[in-house]
C-alpha cells in the first residue's frame, strides 16, 4: 500500500511546486495573446523608479527665505493652474504672519478653487479666497482649498522658518 501512495504523493507534490512556481510577483511578466495569436510578454504591473516618482510629485519647488522644503503637491485643478503660472518665471510671495498659526500671502491672481471645510495641521499648503496661499505651522479650521503638504520639516522646524515673522515665498517650476 505504500508503494500505491508514492505515485500519488509524487505527482501532488509537482501540482503544488508547478503551482507555487506560477505564482508571480509585481516584477515578473505574463504572457498575454495578441490578436494575432502570438505571445507577447507584458509587464505585469508598471514598474516607476523613486526618481521618476519624485519627478512627478515635485514638479514645483517651494523656498522658504533661502530654505528649500519638500512638499507634496495635491492633484487637483487649483494645483494644475498654479504649476502653468510657475513654468514660466518664478512666484515670489511676500507672505505675513496671521493668527500666531499661519504665515498667508498673495498670489497676484485668482485660482480655480474647491473650497471645503478642513482642519488644518502643520506643513498644510493651502487656497484661501482663491488668491491667497496659507502655510501653516499651526492648526485652524476654515474652508480652504488643499493645495499640498510640506513633508520634511517637524512641526518645530515649521514653527522655527514660520512663526518668527513675516518671510518670503517662492514657487518655482522645476
Amino acid at each position: 500500500m505504500n508503494n500505491m501512495r508514492k505515485p500519488a504523493v509524487i505527482a501532488a507534490t509537482v501540482f503544488l511546486a508547478i503551482g507555487i512556481a506560477a505564482c508571480g510577483t509585481a516584477n515578473e511578466t505574463e504572457v498575454v495573446p495578441s490578436p494575432t495569436n502570438e505571445v507577447t510578454p507584458t509587464p505585469a504591473e508598471e514598474v516607476t523608479s523613486p526618481a521618476e516618482k519624485e519627478r512627478e510629485i515635485n514638479d514645483m519647488v517651494m523656498e522658504i527665505g533661502d530654505t528649500r522644503v519638500h512638499v507634496v503637491w495635491e492633484n487637483n485643478s487649483s494645483v494644475e493652474a498654479l504649476k502653468a503660472l510657475v513654468a514660466r518665471t518664478p512666484l515670489t510671495i511676500q507672505m505675513s504672519k496671521y493668527g500666531g498659526f499661519e504665515q498667508v500671502g498673495s498670489i497676484g491672481q485668482s485660482l480655480p478653487r474647491d473650497d471645503k471645510q478642513t482642519t488644518t495641521s502643520p506643513g498644510d499648503i493651502v487656497l484661501y479666497s482663491g488668491d491667497q496661499l496659507v502655510v501653516f505651522y499651526g492648526s485652524n479650521s476654515w474652508a480652504y482649498t488643499r493645495l499640498g503638504f510640506i513633508v520634511d520639516r517637524s512641526e518645530k522646524e515649521l514653527s522655527e522658518l514660520l512663526g518668527k515673522g513675516d518671510v518670503t515665498i517662492t514657487i518655482k517650476g522645476e
